[in-house]
């Protein structure tokens, strides 16, 4: 069971972001994190000991070093000593443990972070670390190659064509030109064949960024945000690691996910989807049954600022930014992990009624 308890009703009560770009080379993942953790904890006003836990999210592949999130330590404030976690994952997943330690009563309030810089090295060549070590991996197929691979999957069921790509990454590039952290913002030529059938214009851009929110339980979250934005439900589930025993063109994670976070009903009004390429945005608008009606990434979406480690959490905080701003009453957000939308979480936000 992964619905919250309704005794114990946890909330994402504050979101921030850096403004995402291609490189930020001049700072370190600390100089890049830091303003953005300031910015969280002002919107609620509480100070870094007013935080009962801390969970955050990153790679040290992405980073070069081993355990080089303790150096983002830093900038949260390690001593006195804190209640601290971590994940190699995406600032989503750190998001999920966030939550199940707040529902056991251990800690009111929590703050969540995440953050990677992809430009100092091949992102292509990184991503191939998390494929099947003895089959896959040897041949060095890259993120991009076996996006290409999901793209043609779903040309060849009918599902969709090159130019109904074009259109997904146009919308979600035209949606981003209202939102100030995207890294591209309005029309963007669709390119060159990068790996058939995708073009440049249906990947995501490289870039460095980082995210964090605050998650608060019961008259916590009343007394930090006008408006909280409840999590009614989260779930992730997986795949299985080799691909040729996956049907790409479907994601049944994320639809059971869906299912066990809530998601289907009510219906949703907004969905923040983290689809780096224009082929999953398809494959996730019918695993979890969004119809026209449903605002689909609002924000731009990944297609628009994909920080690897980040992205995810950006989905959730979108979404509750957009309650919290009274944009939405219900929202669905999803984060992505792997190849191909191998493992999938999907989190259901509220807000209370106007």
């Amino acid at each position: 069971m992964t619905s919250a308890p309704r005794d114990r009703e946890i909330a994402v009560v504050a979101f921030a972001q850096t403004g995402h770009r291609r490189t930020s080379e001049e700072l370190s993942e600390v100089e890049m994190l830091m303003p953005v953790l300031h910015e969280v904890l002002d919107r609620t006003g509480l100070k870094t000991a007013d935080i009962g836990f801390t969970c955050s999210g990153s790679s040290d592949y992405l980073a070069g070093r081993a355990f080089s999130f303790t150096l983002a330590l830093d900038g949260v404030g390690a001593w006195p000593p804190i209640s601290e976690s971590h994940v190699e994952m995406d600032g989503a997943w750190a998001l999920y443990e966030a939550w199940t330690k707040l529902l056991t009563g251990d800690a009111d309030t929590a703050l969540v972070y995440s953050y990677g810089k992809s430009s100092p090295g091949s992102v292509r060549d990184v991503l191939t670390r998390q494929l099947d070590p003895y089959y896959v991996a040897p041949l060095w197929p890259d993120a991009v190659a076996l996006a290409a691979l999901q793209a043609q999957a779903l040309i060849d069921a009918g599902d969709t064509d090159e130019p109904a790509l074009a259109a997904v990454a146009a919308r979600n590039r035209e949606a981003a030109a209202a939102n100030p952290h995207a890294q591209l913002r309005g029309a963007v030529p669709q390119g060159d064949h990068l790996v058939r059938p995708l073009r440049t214009g249906d990947c995501p851009p490289i870039g460095d960024g980082a995210a964090a929110v605050i998650l608060a339980a019961g008259d916590r979250a009343r007394d930090l945000c006008a408006r909280p934005a409840w999590i009614r439900g989260i779930d992730h589930r997986i795949e299985a690691h080799g691909l040729g025993v996956r049907d790409l063109t479907d994601s049944p994670s994320t639809r059971l996910a869906a299912e066990r976070a809530g998601a289907f009903e009510p219906p949703v009004d907004t969905a923040e989807l983290h689809a780096p390429f224009s082929a999953q945005e398809i494959v996730l608008r019918k695993a979890l049954r969004l119809g026209e009606d449903v605002d689909v990434n609002p924000s731009g979406g990944a297609l628009a600022a994909n920080p690897i480690m980040a992205a995810g959490l950006i989905r959730i905080g979108e979404a509750a930014a957009r309650i919290h701003r009274g944009e939405s009453d219900r929202a669905l957000a999803h984060a992505t992990s792997g190849p191909c939308l191998q493992q999938n979480l999907v989190a259901v936000l509220e807000g209370e009624p106007r």
